[in-house]
Formats: structure tokens, C-alpha cells, sequence
């Protein structure tokens, strides 16, 4: 998805936060992150640039600066946390003065470092959403010139507070956002947080704990969901896709059994909305780049099942 630049009344960076509260990070992957801090991220960071003509790419800092931009306009007046920040894949260098030392005798001044990803999320607990986004810059060409497409991913939902597991559903995500520079960033935040349709997301979770599976079709459902990977391209190409490999359906089949507030019923039936669960639950494995688009594919994914229980066409994860 590419955006043109447009003119709109957003405020500068930094933001200030409404509150001094930080965001959790219970919803996010664990899996190779570690956490890092706003100021962390602007101020010791080394921000990469394009080969052809040293110019620096849209950092890590400013994508944080810009959604804090959106959200404010946006939101204004509602309660709004500190970001929470996970960084996974460091990319550690030094400066020339000491390309000769041991690297135990380093000084700090002499490294430098920055982190290929990153993901981060804003929560508004007046209004129960929570804003984020994803950079990857191995996604981008940079081999390139300034002027190149710049790679994102951006969302809003909200979390499920039993177990802070993320719901996002398509209306409030970019998967692949495009953008040339960090006026066009902000426009695109800005018009996906506008065009947010909360309604529609709790539309389609509510109606999930009406509709269940018994333990026999969960058996079948799982079994297909292992199958569906190494299905011949064609066929694949008429299935809903699915994104969870075999790590994730492993963690959903334990959890089936253990997990404290979505396992089975006694009677080995489960409904969607724990199915749904489990399946964002054990998306928390995933890596950076990948987390948004499982989580995503998680409420496609169990809303084609309930149109299967519904009778509505055939579904192949229940045959």
C-alpha cells in the first residue's frame, strides 16, 4: 500500500504522553526480543542509511514519534500510555579508531548499534484499544537511493485482558505499508486510525463463544491445520491460508488441555472464542516480522471455521 504526502494538522515530535503509565508488554512475542525504552531507541541507536547516496532511512525513533503523532490528533484527550518497545536482531559494529581492539576491550563510545526490528504498541485504556506497529528494515532495498519505498506494518485493536492476548482484525491493519518519507508515514497512521471501525471487530468476536467444537472435530481441525503446509501449491490455492506453522499448533494443542483460562470443557468441547485464544495465545512464539499477520489470520482463520459450522460452503478443516 503506498501513500502520497498530504497536508494534516498533527503535532511535532516528541510527544508528550497524557499519562506516565507505561504499556505492557504482556501482549507482546517474547520469542528473541528484549525490551528497549523510547529514548533508548532515538538517542543510541545509529539509524541506517542508503547505500547510493548515505541518506538515512525513516528510523525506528521517528516511526515511534509518528504514530504518537496519530494517536494524539486522533485520540485527543483520552488516556495514553508510554509505548512499550521490543527490539530483536542487533546489528553491532564499531568506529574506525578501534577496528583493532579485542572486542572485551571495547569502550562503550567505540560501538555502535542498531536493531534490524522492531515492534511497539501505545495502549489508550480510556477507549481499550492499543496502537502499534512493526519495522523490519531487512524489508527494505538498501542498496538504494532516498526515495525508495520504506517498509512498514501498522494496527489497532485490543486486548483481551484474561490473558492480554492481541485481537486485530483487518479494517485496522496495514500489512504492507509503503512510504517514501515520514510525512507519508504519518498520513497513512493518521487515516488507518480514522477509518477504524471498532464495531466491527467486536461484531465478529462476540458471536464466537456461541458456536463450539467438539473434541473430535478440534482432533480433525488440528490434523488438517498440520496438513494444510505441505499441500500441493494448486490445492492450497483454493483453502483459506493459514499462517501458524508447526511450533504454533503444537503450543495450541498443549494449551487445548492446560491452558488456565481457554483449555477445553470437561467434556472435550471448545468453543471459538477460546479456540480464537489459543491460537494468539501461541502466535507469542512468533517472531517480529511475522507476529502482525498471524494475528490477523488468527480471527480469519476461526471465522472461517464458524462459517463451517454454519453450513456456510465447504470447509476443508472440518472434512
Amino acid at each position: 500500500m503506498n501513500y502520497n504526502p498530504v497536508t494534516i494538522d498533527l503535532l511535532p515530535v516528541p510527544f508528550t504522553p497524557i499519562a506516565e503509565e507505561q504499556s505492557s508488554s504482556r501482549a507482546f512475542i517474547e520469542a528473541n526480543t528484549i525490551v528497549a525504552s523510547v529514548d533508548e531507541v532515538r538517542h543510541q541507536h545509529i539509524i541506517p542509511v542508503f547505500v547510493k547516496d548515505n541518506e538515512p532511512l525513516i528510523s525506528h525513533g521517528d516511526f515511534i514519534g509518528a504514530a504518537l503523532d496519530a494517536i494524539s490528533d486522533v485520540f485527543r484527550g483520552e488516556r495514553v500510555l508510554l509505548p512499550q518497545v521490543r527490539v530483536s536482531h542487533p546489528i553491532k559494529g564499531r568506529i574506525p579508531d578501534a577496528k583493532d581492539k579485542p572486542a572485551s576491550q571495547l569502550q562503550d563510545w567505540e560501538k555502535t548499534l542498531y536493531y534490524e526490528r522492531l515492534i511497539f504498541a501505545v495502549e489508550i485504556p480510556s477507549i481499550r484499544d492499543t496502537v502499534g506497529g512493526v519495522k523490519a528494515y531487512n524489508q527494505d532495498n538498501l542498496y538504494n537511493r532516498k526515495g525508495t519505498d520504506e517498509h512498514f506494518k501498522v494496527f489497532i485493536g485490543f486486548q483481551n485482558k484474561v490473558c492480554t492476548n492481541m485481537c486485530v482484525w483487518t479494517d485496522g491493519y496495514l500489512s504492507d505499508l509503503r512510504v517514501k518519507n515520514l510525512d507519508q508515514l504519518r498520513m497513512a497512521i493518521y487515516l488507518m486510525l480514522q477509518s477504524y471501525n471498532q464495531s466491527n471487530l467486536l461484531h465478529h468476536v462476540r458471536c464466537l463463544p456461541e458456536y463450539s467444537l467438539t473434541e473430535q472435530q478440534f482432533a480433525l481441525l488440528l490434523g488438517r491445520c498440520r496438513m494444510y503446509q505441505h499441500l500441493p501449491t494448486n490445492t492450497r490455492q483454493h483453502i483459506p491460508p493459514l499462517l501458524y506453522g508447526d511450533t504454533q499448533l503444537g503450543a495450541v494443542c498443549k494449551d487445548y488441555y492446560r491452558d488456565e483460562s481457554f483449555c477445553r470443557e470437561d467434556d472435550g468441547s471448545i468453543n471459538l472464542w477460546r479456540l480464537y485464544n489459543l491460537f494468539t495465545g501461541a502466535n507469542k512464539s512468533s517472531y517480529i516480522d511475522t507476529f502482525l499477520d498471524r494475528s490477523v489470520n488468527a480471527l480469519q482463520f476461526v471465522e472461517q471455521v464458524r462459517a463451517g459450522l454454519d453450513g456456510q460452503g465447504a470447509n476443508w478443516y472440518l472434512r
